[in-house]
């Protein structure tokens, strides 16, 4: 009887020890995210739009995807929107041992293991991310052919490339989804997470998920094209208030790069320098973004964001570039002409074996290298984690 009964006893107190010693991380699940933006996180929504020059659902994109096809992504492999679903998934999933107590408890288990029958303990988290979230206009085209319903319960991806915040950004490619579309189609969603989930469960599912908005680059660049200055408004209203009213109330917000260093600018000068100029604009920009947010923050108490400097990153490598493994920092990977950046990456393009020491896929985007890095040091420089537990 004692025998059978010592067990039990023992396991009693590993339990009640084990609450008090361990916690799980308080932190928010996160049951979606919503992606808007341009090219730079664009997961394939511009694979359906017909006249649009802004595509890169053809080869050598994609070269570095998992099967080796091209997706829709600007980039030799994953982008940006990838490896911020592989960040959150980790922050989401952790386990928190509290010391001391951390010790009593590796004793504790030394001491029952040999009541227990081939223990599986795990002290880490496997970093396996959060799938990304799919293409809007592709989920739709599907439920089209199917006659069904989409669910966006999982999030869903509105970026596109050529997109702008000011609408008119992407006429020189003649259609992309504005932030304008962006934020109208993600009103369809909302109806339907309400009629789906009922209104009180759909905030709440809303409140819990993360918004993600990486945009402004296009508006830079086409003021820059080719030299000539172009107008843009002044002012405009910040899509965030719509996103709120319907629902969104974690956002995680973007500056721009230093996009005067791209290929495309930089084949603008003679000696293959940087735009300064474009360079300087985007800084202030950055500035005015922060700006605009902390006024948000201050009229919309309810919201919470993380801002991500992406452009210190982006300046750190090019200044040290042997710290992260580039020894190419002025033409792009893919692509033909002076600095790979005259014409873009295209089927017939030249495209270039060490990818992993470029720093630009093609004259406009980063390698699937560069955005990982940038993605992780920003994201570990943030409170995108404290952003989650909020």
């Amino acid at each position: 009887m004692a025998s059978s009964v010592a067990p039990a006893v023992t396991f009693f107190f590993f339990f009640f020890s084990l609450a008090l010693c361990l916690g799980f991380s308080a932190a928010q699940q996160v049951p979606a995210m919503y992606v808007f933006g341009d090219s730079l996180v664009d997961v394939g929504n511009n694979n359906h739009l017909k006249v649009s020059f802004a595509k890169a659902d053809f080869p050598h994109n994609g070269v570095d995807y998992p099967g080796g096809k091209p997706t829709g992504r600007f980039s030799n492999g994953k982008n940006a929107a990838d490896f911020l679903g592989i960040f959150i998934k980790l922050d989401t999933n952790s386990l928190v041992i509290h010391k001391p107590c951390s010790y009593f408890l590796l004793i504790f288990l030394l001491a029952i293991l040999p009541f227990i029958s081939r223990p599986k303990i795990s002290v880490a988290t496997e970093k396996v991310g959060i799938p990304t979230s799919p293409p809007y206009l592709s989920m739709v085209s599907k439920a089209k052919s199917n006659k069904s319903t989409s669910s966006f319960v999982a999030g869903v991806s509105f970026a596109s490339g050529g997109a702008g915040i000011f609408n008119g950004t992407d006429e020189r490619y003649r259609q992309s989804l504005t932030l304008t579309q962006q934020v109208g189609y993600y009103s369809t969603v909302y109806e339907s997470l309400v009629q789906q989930l009922g209104t009180g469960a759909a905030h709440d599912h809303l409140a819990k998920s993360l918004f993600a908005v990486v945009i402004g680059s296009n508006d830079i660049l086409g003021y820059f094209k080719a030299g000539s200055k172009s107008k843009l408004p002044k002012e405009g209203t910040p899509q965030e208030f719509r996103l709120h009213g319907l629902g969104a109330r974690k956002y995680v917000i973007t500056g721009i790069v230093a996009v005067g260093c791209c290929p495309s600018q930089r084949k603008q000068n003679k000696t293959g320098a940087c735009n300064e100029e474009a360079n300087f604009w985007a800084t202030k920009y950055n500035d005015g973004l922060k700006s605009m947010l902390q006024g948000l923050k201050s009229e919309l108490k309810d919201i919470n964001y993380s801002y991500l400097d992406i452009y210190s990153i982006f300046h750190d490598f090019i200044q040290n570039p042997a710290t992260y493994g580039f020894t190419e920092l002025k033409a792009a990977c893919c692509g033909l002409g002076n600095l790979n950046a005259d014409v873009p990456c295209i089927p017939i393009s030249n495209f270039c074996s060490n990818r992993n020491d470029h720093l630009f896929w093609d004259l406009y985007h980063p390698t699937e290298k560069a955005a990982g890095i940038m993605v992780d040091t920003v994201y570990n420089g943030s409170n995108v984690k404290e952003l989650i537990a909020a």
